[in-house]
């Protein structure tokens, strides 16, 4: 029989089996709701970089998003190909935002990630300083090990399979049946089951064909892991 932690979370407890040791946690539009519109007002700085630095047409700003997204993973990459953008340049501007205007701590976030007996580590397509303010403005600083942004998985992101394989090897973790995603992107949570990480859809209510679970509600978190874990619900 596996040995097991006990978490505590809230006035239950919980046996996680050893199975899971790192939770990988996706930034924006997962740690914080998609309603706060922060998401939204980001890529809405994006088109304003393409069209004022490069000069690309409104019109077809659209468009182009969608392909660089479905062929490169991020318009980023996208942008780095075919324009020569500069990535921080890129990253500075579109993350110029005031974030006291869209977020503000989820106290039962905070106590769930903190219960987890589990490596925790923001897995994101963004940058460190947008990430590092994000998490500042949620007070969950102290609940992560670190940060394995965008740069650091150049040339790759999500959900290319070599960025799973690089966010392994900094984290630390060398099986990937041990590694938990939660992330609100389909096609990111689908590449990382295949990968072979237990991944899991953000956002969602009820079985989802991507996802090895769905999760609508933070404080459902370590039942869910406890589940699929092999520990005996309390």
């Amino acid at each position: 029989m596996r040995p097991l932690y006990h978490v505590a979370c809230a006035s239950r407890y919980y046996n996680i089996g050893m199975g899971y040791t790192t939770l990988f946690c996706d930034l924006d539009d997962t740690l914080y709701p998609a309603s706060t519109g922060l998401w939204q007002a980001i890529k809405e700085r994006m088109n304003v970089y393409m069209h004022e630095r490069l000069g690309i047409p409104w019109e077809e700003i659209p468009h182009l998003r969608e392909a660089y997204f479905t062929q490169y993973g991020t318009t980023l990459r996208g942008l780095k190909a075919h324009h020569g953008v500069d990535e921080q340049d890129f990253l500075a501007f579109v993350h110029d935002l005031p974030l006291e205007r869209y977020l503000k701590p989820d106290p039962q976030l905070r106590q769930v990630l903190q219960s987890l007996p589990l490596r925790k580590w923001v897995l994101t397509n963004s940058d460190i300083n947008h990430a590092r303010r994000v998490l500042r403005f949620l007070e969950l600083e102290d609940c992560f090990e670190g940060i394995i942004d965008i740069l650091q998985l150049a040339p790759y992101c999500k959900p290319q399979p070599e960025a799973f394989t690089i966010a392994m090897r900094l984290a630390g973790e060398d099986h990937p049946e041990r590694c938990v995603l939660i992330d609100d992107l389909p096609r990111t949570v689908e590449a990382a089951r295949r990968f072979g990480w237990f991944a899991i859809l953000y956002g969602v209510e009820g079985p989802h064909p991507a996802a090895s679970a769905t999760l609508n509600d933070w404080g459902k978190l370590p039942m869910l892991l406890n589940q699929h874990n092999g520990g005996d619900a309390c």
